[in-house]
């Protein structure tokens, strides 16, 4: 009889799906929980690949101290050892941790625990900061305290939804699916997109306005004076729940619509219709992401949001609140326990009386008495000395910090550098004193926190592999040798949210609105079977509260929300002659930040594989660059190659690169090192949208790339990028040095086999192939120009086969097949491998819809991160 499926929850994005994993022969199975409230059974491409990412090839399995193996007892004696060290001649402040919201609720509770309580300084942030910070400081400015008042139930019941700086299609896909199915099923729903980019979003959005890079404040507040203009205010709920409305309305007096539509270099017409569709929908959801957040006004910018929803009287209801979604699993859960350095645990602040109040719940010999170091500052700080000791766990901050090559010299001139992870291949890790080996999702227990303030549990179905362990096992080891071993003596993760639960209730008599102090109560059963359920959650509750502040009762100690009145600021940095261009970076639909989990999957490669800067044409023509070539984009810090991708999506006098690749993965492809280290000066959140770049083309001697069995070594090229396939790895590769991949090749994979050679030295073509009782080994195209290569579509489908066919093997150094129907052509659907040649065959014999096309092909029929392209193919035809 097979065993149940275990019910745990996706660790990617925000949305928080819930996921269902069955053995299947010597692997698992993986589909949506179709009894989880975020996803109902759902999953996007990242979610349905998981089974693929489970594997150990690149897992840290054992603890490595100065480069060398060691005992895990060894390596945490060494932690402590070296951390007391540096405490007792420098201070706690000397010591800081960077956290990250990949790690589970549990996990970070006990590392906030340790530093803020006994280590005793307030050094530890999460790379949260680097996404949802500015969110934070506008939730509690506008509300009182970091809670979200809406629910994703709200999407589907809006009338009106608006997205601000949000490609939910490929960064939330499964909460955009709940958006589209109920567009779908009420076509009189309205959904308006901000956003200078014309994204894949944007094919379901009624109204799209492209607006300028950094004039989101703009837009938002000339709506708020809209609303005063067209009677649309609910006075009555300003005037007993709101402060501050008056300085607000102040501000924005004056912003009639033509004036805004010059700010935002938006057509007036499409800035009216926007402002009239806000003024008369009283169900309006506002969903806001990076777009806006990731701004050196980013906070200011929320708050605009804010405004107009407490203008409107707009917030808890039915349909109607502003919703902020989170990048990450559990992004939220850090916010509940403290992880930012400006924070203390459960949504407590560095107040006397919060300071007081956790100190003597823990029962803490030292506790931080200020804010610690904020991300951008805190490795700064690392870079000159004043940080001595630095604990990094589950997070790659050499690729997602801005001025990442600063980050790197930081790294490497940290006294005593421990890092958490299960890989040893990041860019972060090669750098670490101590590499402690970490359990990764599948083998271990905990909590995470969804968008929608949703608890719900991870929970393990693999055994850690060696001697890996949750993080907040490793934590606590380093507390006990710390001599902290009684506070920290917790026999699960169970024992770990009893206490957060209880730390949440104490002293709050509804003060916080943070409250799960039902959870305090729960025994190991009751966390084993804890379904799915939102904050607050007080002691005696069962059910949390789904919506907040529908009737007032705000944070603020008066019961009143704010307005704020703060003046729009656009980009802190302009373009100039020698950097003409405004960089935008973000996600792309199926990588996952720093691909150590998403790069262990082949089908999640298939869509997009190589770092790409996608231009307008008026600009690639400017510079010179063609579609398909290689481009060289220098910022203030650093400078990047990537592959060109020409669209008229993307808006002239931009360019838009995403932020996953790395130097595992490609060289000179992390685009962080062209982002100056500009943030907000609240909430501390880097400006990664609009970094001042310069352009120009790439001129190679040569380009190519190689197919192989292995991943091979590509050090010391100008440009590498390499993907994984489902049996194989691709490396694409230029270079202005003369090429010698043949000769190498050849000399690496030796005289067993069937050589194939084609070579042109006239033409610059060079083609190589090896086969080996049959069955292609690898296989070489060399050219002077990216343009003669052929497409990689076909070639990877052979490694696939045990043997070659006569066809097939007459096709090798052609690069394609003498039947070009077998050849599908790039993929667009990732779950089922569907190509783009496939899809628009399908098309072109009569498949008219997207249904259609799921019939004949199953493309788009799963998770529906495909829809929006495939719509786009069919308006094409």
């Amino acid at each position: 009889m097979n065993a149940p499926a275990i019910r745990t929850t996706c660790p990617y994005c925000g949305v928080g799906c819930g996921v269902l994993v069955e053995r299947a022969g010597e692997g698992y199975a993986v589909r949506g929980d179709p009894d989880h409230p975020a996803n109902l059974g759902r999953l996007c491409s990242k979610g349905a690949a998981l089974a693929d990412t489970l594997g150990l090839d690149d897992r840290i399995t054992h603890a490595r101290v100065d480069g060398r193996t060691a005992p895990l007892a060894t390596a945490l004696d060494t932690v402590a050892r070296r951390l007391r060290a540096v405490i007792d001649a420098h201070g706690p402040q000397a010591v800081a941790f960077y956290v990250s919201g990949q790690l589970l609720t549990e996990d970070y509770y006990v590392a906030n625990k340790l530093m803020k309580g006994f280590i005793g300084g307030g050094n530890i942030d999460t790379n949260s900061r680097l996404c949802m910070s500015s969110a934070v400081a506008g939730h509690k400015r506008g509300f009182g305290a970091d809670a979200v008042p809406g629910c994703y139930e709200d999407v589907e019941l809006a009338d009106l939804v608006v997205l601000a700086g949000s490609n939910a299609a490929w960064t939330h896909p499964v909460l955009f699916q709940r958006l589209a199915a109920a567009k779908k099923a009420r076509p009189a729903m309205r959904v308006v997109l901000i956003d200078p980019r014309r994204t894949a979003t944007a094919e379901l959005a009624d109204l799209h306005l492209a607006l300028a890079p950094g004039s989101d404040a703009w837009l938002f507040h000339g709506l708020l004076n809209h609303l005063r203009r067209d009677n649309a205010i609910d006075w009555r709920y300003l005037e007993t729940r709101v402060s501050g409305f008056g300085a607000a309305l102040a501000e924005v007096a004056g912003l009639d619509p033509a004036r805004v539509a010059e700010h935002c270099a938006l057509p007036p017409a499409d800035v009216a219709t926007f402002y009239d569709w806000f003024a008369r929908t009283p169900r309006t959801v506002t969903l806001f992401s990076q777009g806006i957040n990731q701004s050196s006004s980013g906070v200011d910018k929320v708050n605009a949001i804010l405004n107009v929803h407490l203008a409107t009287g707009r917030v808890g209801l039915h349909g109607a609140s502003p919703i902020s979604l989170t990048g990450q699993p559990n992004a939220m859960g850090g916010r509940e326990v403290g992880g930012l350095a400006n924070q203390l645990a459960a949504h407590m602040d560095y107040t006397p009386d919060d300071v007081d109040r956790v100190g003597r719940f823990w029962r803490a010999p030292a506790m931080a008495q200020a804010d610690g170091l904020k991300a951008v500052e805190l490795f700064e700080a690392v870079r000159t000395g004043r940080v001595k000791a630095l604990w990094i766990m589950a997070t790659n901050p050499a690729v997602s910090l801005p001025e990442a090559d600063a980050v790197v010299e930081a790294l490497r001139a940290c006294e005593f550098l421990v890092v958490s992870d299960v890989t040893a291949r990041t860019d972060t890790a090669r750098h670490a004193h101590v590499l402690l080996p970490a359990a990764a999702w599948g083998e271990k227990d905990g909590t995470v926190t969804n968008s929608e303030r949703r608890i719900s549990r991870q929970r393990a179905f693999m055994a850690p592999p060696g001697e890996a362990r949750p993080d907040w096992w490793l934590v606590a080891e380093v507390a006990r040798r710390l001599g902290h071993g009684d506070t920290f003596a917790y026999r699960g993760p169970a024992d770990i949210l009893r206490e957060h639960a209880a730390l949440s209730a104490f002293e709050n008599g509804g003060r916080r609105v943070f409250d799960i102090g039902a959870l305090a109560a729960l025994d190991d059963a009751g966390y084993e079977r804890l379904a799915p359920v939102q904050w607050p959650l007080p002691a005696g509750c069962k059910t949390g509260a789904q919506r907040l502040f529908a009737s007032g009762g705000y944070a603020h100690g008066d019961g009143r929300a704010r307005m704020l009145a703060a003046p729009p600021r656009g980009p802190a940095l302009a373009t100039e002659a020698s950097r003409p261009l405004r960089l935008n970076t973000g996600r792309i639909r199926d990588q996952w930040h720093s691909m150590t989990r998403t790069g262990s999957s082949a089908r999640l490669f298939a869509h997009l594989d190589e770092p790409y800067v996608e231009l307008n044409p008026r600009d690639a023509r400017a510079a010179g660059v063609e579609h398909g070539g290689l481009a060289r984009l220098a910022g203030g810090q650093g400078e990047l190659l990537a592959r060109v991708r020409v669209t008229a999506d993307q808006p002239a006098g931009s360019a838009f690169v995403p932020i996953h690749w790395n130097d595992r993965f490609c060289a000179r492809g992390r685009v962080d090192a062209l982002i100056d280290a500009i943030t907000d000066p609240i909430s501390g959140q880097p400006e990664f949208k609009h970094a001042p770049v310069a352009l120009a083309p790439y001129v190679a001697a040569w380009h190519g790339f190689v197919m192989a069995r292995r991943p091979l070594d590509c050090a010391g090229h100008d440009y590498w990028a390499r993907a994984r396939g489902v049996a194989h790895w691709r490396h694409e590769l230029a270079d202005t040095a003369p090429c010698t991949w043949v000769e190498r090749l050849r000399a690496e994979f030796g005289a067993d086999g069937d050589w194939i050679e084609l070579r042109d030295a006239a033409a610059g073509r060079h083609r190589l192939a090896l086969l080996r009782d049959g069955r292609v080994e690898l296989v070489a195209f060399i050219e002077r120009s990216a343009a003669q290569l052929p497409p990689r579509a076909w070639l990877a489908g052979l490694f696939a086969r045990a043997r070659l066919d006569a066809a097939e093997r007459a096709g090798l150094l052609a690069g394609r097949p003498a039947d070009s129907a077998a050849d599908v052509g790039r993929v667009v659907c990732a779950c089922f491998g569907v190509g783009e040649k496939t899809l628009l065959a399908a098309i072109a014999a009569g498949a008219g819809s997207v249904e259609a096309l799921g019939i004949a092909l199953k493309a788009g029929s799963n998770c529906g991160s495909c829809v929006p392209e495939l719509t786009r193919m069919l308006e094409a035809r």
